[in-house]
């Protein structure tokens, strides 16, 4: 093959090339460290491509012409001191992608180019001791032994590479491994092809098609970066976190959460939500680099500081919270705007990025005041990540489990019925109750489903005639309102009972005072709509909220629950025992019947029954106990 060929090659590769670089260019992703090295990359196969060309034209006119051994000298030694760049470059590129550069040592670094400096100081030599390659009296090319040095050379930092990539696996997502390995591949294809044939010129045709293949899979960010405010987003922080994580890199993560951003609308008239980016990215910028800044969501923005010895969490914590206590000119106008800013150490009090978002997307109180939170402040959010996981596993399962507590007739201390409560029994964080992973269950969507296990497990226990064998009048089973509000509850609950063919009068739905009162109208139809189908309900808590009489008289309740610290609060004070004695009175002359909650002691029972209360339950009586141990209890009781 003659050098019109070579020249083919060397131009497809230069093309290749600089195609590559003007996308590059022209897609502003050139502020990385790692953009550079790529451009550094696609510098020496431009350099590269035009030194082959130069070569390839000018070897063909050395015998004629004079001042062609100059040009195509120069051309060599170019090409040969660029290209033995290419690979150390590639290998810091590959530790940069991986995340494996921010834990290397000054010294590791001096020792990996080592041998990129001995292989240029031979090439450097070259003109005196022709280590490298000459040419004959013929003009003829000819390589020396001592260039297998450069072709080793390469091979260990493509090993190193390897090595690299091995090693950070689960660091780099799919694409980016993918990338990496077609790079390994296509670039020794190329090499061994010339390496076995030398009227190939494959090596830099390859070498730019592995840098386009890297240029689509790893440079190309176009699905990491908010198109309108240029910073990272959710995606592009799941993926660095994990890469952090994994190779255990120190790193302190600063976020920013605005409480009140819907300030800015009101104040603006505009309702585009890539304001607040707008008005705060120029002093985030001045932290950071842009490339370390990522947006979440419209008010949330996360900062990443790779060295905390020039710049740490606390430190950039303090300075949020200095510049978000003065107001924020916009377009003529000061805007005061509140932020809850977390600070937390990777890896020490981050491990996975479930517990990232889960701080991330915590919801935050809309405070008029800007509020700093350190790793050790945010033990409560993550706690509340790993609470949702136990719900999942929870109801996958069967982690939940219903115990049963008694309640008495003050009359006769007799047996009347039972309070169902839902207990979970978790592998990982051991027993929880209802009053952690309750309400979490409701914001996360997953109260339904545990309201409903608990009402067959009811269900289950009132079919097998045990509860009407002993005496029992009804169980109590506790609603979220949440779910009652829901389109069709009612016939869902109906259509559960049915199920089981038990009598609904047995069953008695609870709804706590607090909750009952915020929406009177569509729980009272619901309330109406049920106890016409025969159940019954009982207002729960009554005392720890603002309850009235027409929340009583709206949901039309058959039993109110005092909460215990009325009671408590009756033994303690005269006044307390004057609140309890005429909550009781008023209850009592509504028609309600009242059950008071949190006797643990003969005086609380002999104080209720002098104020003439229907139903007792309490801790004097049992705590809430298993089903088994619960059908054991009303059995000894019954003897």
């Amino acid at each position: 093959m003659g050098n019109d060929f070579h020249f083919a090659c060397f131009f497809a590769a230069f093309v290749i090339s600089v195609t590559c670089m003007v996308f590059t260019f022209t897609s502003k992703r050139t502020d990385k460290f790692q953009n550079k090295l790529y451009i550094c990359m696609l510098i020496i196969v431009v350099l590269n491509s035009f030194s082959g060309m130069m070569i390839a034209i000018g070897e063909p006119m050395l015998s004629n012409v004079r001042s062609a051994m100059p040009v195509v000298l120069a051309s060599q030694y170019s090409y040969f001191l660029l290209h033995n760049a290419l690979c150390p470059v590639f290998f810091l590129y590959v530790s940069v992608v991986s995340g494996l550069a921010y834990k290397q040592s000054h010294l590791q670094r001096v020792l990996s180019s080592v041998p990129f400096f001995i292989t240029e100081i031979m090439v450097f030599l070259n003109p005196y001791l022709k280590c490298i390659f000459y040419y004959d009296s013929n003009y003829e090319f000819t390589r020396s032994k001592a260039e297998i040095c450069i072709y080793i050379v390469a091979a260990l930092y493509f090993l190193m590479s390897i090595l690299l990539l091995w090693f950070s696996w689960k660091a780099i997502n799919a694409r980016r491994r993918f990338a990496i390995v077609y790079f390994f591949v296509i670039v020794v294809g190329g090499v061994v092809i010339q390496f076995l044939d030398k009227n190939i010129k494959g090596e830099l045709f390859a070498e730019a098609l592995a840098l386009m293949g890297l240029m689509l899979a790893v440079e190309m960010e176009d699905d990491l970066v908010d198109v309108n405010t240029g910073f990272y987003n959710r995606k592009a922080l799941r993926m660095d976190v994990n890469n952090y994580i994994v190779n255990k890199t120190n790193v302190d993560l600063v976020c920013l959460k605005v409480s009140n951003a819907e300030i800015i609308q009101k104040v603006t008239g505009s309702a585009n939500v890539d304001l607040l980016a707008e008005i705060v990215s120029d002093y985030l910028k001045s932290i950071v680099s842009r490339f370390h800044i990522y947006q979440t969501n419209p008010e949330t923005f996360v900062l990443v500081l790779l060295d905390r010895k020039k710049l740490n969490g606390d430190t950039v914590a303090d300075l949020l919270a200095d510049r978000f206590n003065r107001p924020w000119g916009f377009r003529g106008m000061d805007i005061l705007l509140n932020a809850v800013i977390m600070t937390v150490k990777l890896p020490d009090e981050l491990t996975n990025t479930v517990d990232l978002f889960y701080m991330v997307d915590s919801v935050v109180p809309n405070k008029n005041e800007t509020t700093v939170l350190y790793g050790k402040d945010l033990a409560h959010i993550l706690r509340r990540g790993e609470m949702e996981n136990a719900i999942a596993r929870g109801l996958d399962e069967n982690g939940f489990e219903v115990y049963y507590q008694p309640t008495f007739y003050l009359n006769g201390l007799k047996l009347h019925g039972a309070e169902a409560l839902v207990r979970l029994n978790d592998p990982i964080m051991g027993r929880l109750f209802p009053d952690e992973f309750i309400p979490i269950a409701e914001q996360i969507g997953m109260i339904d489903m545990i309201d409903d296990f608990v009402l067959r497990q009811v269900c289950e226990f009132l079919k097998s005639g045990i509860p009407a064998q002993y005496g029992m009048e009804n169980i109590n089973v506790n609603l979220s309102v949440l779910q009652c509000l829901k389109p069709g509850f009612v016939e869902h609950i109906c259509s559960i009972v049915d199920e089981y063919d038990v009598d609904k009068s047995t069953i008695n739905f609870e709804i706590t005072e607090s909750i009952a009162a915020s929406d009177y109208d569509r729980l009272s139809y619901v309330v109406s709509d049920l106890k016409k189908h025969g159940f019954c309900f009982a207002m729960d808590d009554y005392g720890t909220g603002y309850s009235n009489m027409q929340s009583i008289f709206s949901l039309d309740f058959d039993i109110v629950k005092i909460d215990k610290s009325l009671l408590w609060g009756a033994e303690e004070t005269e006044l307390g025992r004057i609140i309890l004695g005429n909550s009781i009175k008023m209850i009592d002359q509504m028609g309600r019947r009242i059950l008071v909650e949190g006797v643990e002691t003969k005086e609380q029972l002999d104080m209720l029954k002098e104020l003439s209360v229907d139903y007792l339950q309490g801790y004097y009586f049992s705590k809430p106990v298993p089903k088994n141990e619960f059908i054991e209890y009303i059995k000894q009781g019954k003897e």
